[in-house]
């Protein structure tokens, strides 16, 4: 099986990868034009690129382009973390990531934003298996935080050597700094 896996960042990356390399090949598409501000998204493209060199897999890269996706959140900034805001970027990238899937000859995806246990496992696993039938291609639903997967994902990227951000993304969940 040929799979395409939406990677949000190198850490939840890391436990969704090896969890699923065992069951064919696993292409990474880093599609998270939700990732501000632009130097925060080099530094976890960087990551990434790490990554796949050292666990030698292949990543695709689309180009960043956060105005398609601030125009998928207008109305909706002021939300707190795990709203509708957030429902909405995760819905974004999804479909992105579906679309691509299927315009590349992937058998299925998947996404490495339920190793966080910060995401709503439940809406982005009905989001991605109805937008997988809407578009045509298959969705692997998962739970990679489970059986100490965000535990995994720390360790990995503590021996690695990876970059760990401290916010989500986006820049509505940007630590707010205390002066």
């Amino acid at each position: 099986m040929r799979l395409l896996l939406h990677i949000c960042c190198a850490p939840d990356a890391t436990t969704a990868y090896k969890r699923l390399s065992g069951s064919g090949e696993v292409v990474g598409y880093f599609f998270n034009p939700n990732v501000q501000p632009y130097e925060e998204y080099l530094k976890r493209r960087q990551a990434l690129e790490k990554l796949s060199s050292i666990w030698n897999f292949d990543v695709f890269y689309p180009p960043y382009d956060p105005d398609e996706w601030f125009k998928t959140v207008r109305g909706l900034e002021d939300l707190p973390e795990g709203s509708m805001r957030c429902k909405a970027c995760i819905a974004f990238r999804l479909r992105k990531s579906a679309l691509f899937a299927k315009e590349n000859g992937f058998d299925a995806f998947a996404t490495s934003l339920t190793t966080s246990p910060h995401k709503d496992v439940n809406f982005t696993n009905d989001i991605g298996t109805k937008l997988a039938k809407k578009i045509g291609t298959t969705y692997i639903p998962s739970a990679f935080r489970k059986n100490n997967g965000f535990l995994e994902s720390v360790n990995y990227c503590k021996s690695l050597g990876i970059y760990r951000q401290n916010y989500c993304g986006c820049v509505f969940s940007l630590p707010k700094v205390k002066v």
